[in-house]
């Protein structure tokens, strides 16, 4: 399970997870604007990619799966789960500095 290699499979497998969390954040916060849905977009992709593995990890020790899940599953729920927060994180945050930004002008 701890063999993260470079293979083409698992980059295959961490883009997939990281834009299936992107899309999936889509439904839940919709982005007001077209730049802010490609920035929210290729933020969460770019996080997925980074973080997949380790957030992978992560999740399948806290859960007591380690050993009942392949390392493409890992992989897979770690990008998504990594897309995932950082497209709401950035969501959240834009729209925190739209509404108190506007306010000081």
């Amino acid at each position: 399970m701890t063999d993260l290699s470079n293979d083409a499979g698992l980059w295959a497998t961490r883009a997939l997870g990281a834009s299936a969390g992107a899309a999936v954040s889509l439904v839940y916060l919709l982005p007001k604007s077209r730049r802010e849905a490609a920035s929210r977009f290729f933020t969460g992709l770019s996080c997925g990619l980074i973080f997949g593995g380790p957030t992978g990890i992560w999740i399948a020790e806290r859960l007591d799966l380690v050993d009942r899940l392949s390392v493409s599953e890992v992989m897979l729920s770690g990008s998504a789960a990594s897309s995932l927060c950082a497209w709401w994180g950035l969501g959240i945050v834009a729209r925190i500095a739209g509404r108190y930004g506007a306010r000081n002008r």
